[in-house]
């Protein structure tokens, strides 16, 4: 399992589209093929700054994930919002206490 993690910041006057944009494709990026879980997280010190979390069963599932038509029209329409250079990594689970 691995959890890809991209770190998002947005001019202000976008952030509600892009949360828009966020809530429409949510349930469509889960339906992919190895995508477990999808969620988005606001720093709370930085309005402008989001991330995504998304749980895939591999890089190969993400990488058909990121060569698919839904992610290139999400990311046609996210890309035009930011307002810095988004960031991302992909990521191996070590460990976890619940």
């Amino acid at each position: 399992m691995m959890i890809r993690i991209v770190k998002l910041s947005f001019h202000e006057e976008h952030i509600e589209t892009f949360k828009t944009i966020f809530t429409d494709s949510k349930e469509k990026i889960v339906a992919m093929k190895g995508c477990h879980k999808v969620e988005l997280l606001h720093d709370i010190n930085n309005p402008n700054q989001f991330f995504t979390y998304s749980w895939w069963d591999s890089q190969e599932d993400l990488n058909a994930y990121r060569e698919s038509k839904l992610f290139k029209q999400v990311w046609q329409s996210t890309k035009t919002l930011f307002n810095d250079k988004p960031y991302a990594w992909s990521t191996e689970k070590i460990n976890e206490a619940l």
